[in-house]
């Protein structure tokens, strides 16, 4: 029993020792020259060889698998269909997610620097924050391939309705308490590890720990992705605008503040057209 309490609070002393000891707030994500290094090396291997793939499959004659719209006669069955959006769908999260996760997965990698399995637990983290991002892609891609397209059957003007319903519904979620709460966790990595990692099991802490964090990352920025599951996850501008405007949502000091300027941005585009046509 008193190993047990004692292990449970290990994560929560190694926290404590490495805030004291680098003078940091819980806001600040650990920024320092070492962080610095991590960031170049992840961006340069892993974030910049998703784009890569993304980049050159949205330029292949393949890229019509990236989307979810139909392809010709040559479609394939819907379950392949499946499996190679959600494969696409969680390289785009990679590419476009992942630069406002780092500060987390650095500060996790602090933790449990000195533990044998510490890059096994580093796989876990991302697979459970992954996991839950592909999760959220296949129920797009199902929602859109089921409900969406016989709609669409029946009602041939509601296609027209579908993308300012998508920047309505985007824009008007950047004003919403839950949009505020999602992103208060994805804002202070320290204490959101603090709060959920406790080192008991380590290898099921690090997935479920993943599995949380990637939680309300999905709550926080849903909307947004739900834009590039409407023009086509190959679609690399869009890509560049959202990650970047997700990115710094969650991890620059003012980040916060562009959330609603952002949400008026997507009304006005969803609604000044339409208006514009009734006159």
């Amino acid at each position: 029993m008193g190993v047990q309490r004692a292990q449970r609070g290990a994560g929560a002393v190694q926290l404590r020792r490495l805030t004291a000891a680098r003078g940091l707030r819980h806001d600040r994500a650990l920024r320092t020259p070492d962080d610095a290094r991590w960031y170049r090396l992840a961006l340069g291997a892993l974030i910049g060889s998703a784009w890569l793939v993304v980049a050159l499959w949205g330029s292949s004659p393949y890229a019509g698998w990236l989307g979810h719209r139909e392809t010709g006669a040559d479609t394939p069955s819907p379950v392949f269909r499946l499996a190679v959006f959600v494969g696409g769908w969680t390289v785009m999260t990679v590419a476009m997610m992942l630069p406002g996760s780092l500060p987390l997965v650095n500060l996790f990698r602090r933790v449990v620097a000195q533990r044998p399995d510490r890059w096994g637990l580093l796989l876990r983290l991302g697979a459970g924050y992954l996991g839950v991002w592909a999760g959220f892609g296949a129920a797009a891609f199902a929602a859109d391939l089921v409900v969406v397209h016989a709609l669409v059957e029946r009602l041939p003007w509601f296609a027209a309705l579908l993308p300012p319903g998508v920047l309505l519904a985007a824009g008007a979620f950047q004003f919403t308490a839950l949009k505020e709460r999602c992103l208060s966790q994805c804002r202070s990595p320290l204490t959101f590890l603090a709060g959920h990692w406790r080192g008991v099991h380590p290898g099921r802490d690090a997935w479920t720990l993943g599995l949380h964090h990637g939680l309300f990352c999905v709550g926080c920025c849903w909307a947004l992705m739900l834009l590039m599951f409407a023009v086509g996850i190959a679609h690399l501008g869009w890509m560049l605008a959202l990650g970047a405007i997700m990115a710094a949502e969650r991890t620059l000091p003012w980040g916060d503040r562009l959330t609603r300027p952002v949400g008026a941005a997507l009304v006005a585009w969803a609604v000044l057209p339409q208006a514009a046509r009734l006159l």
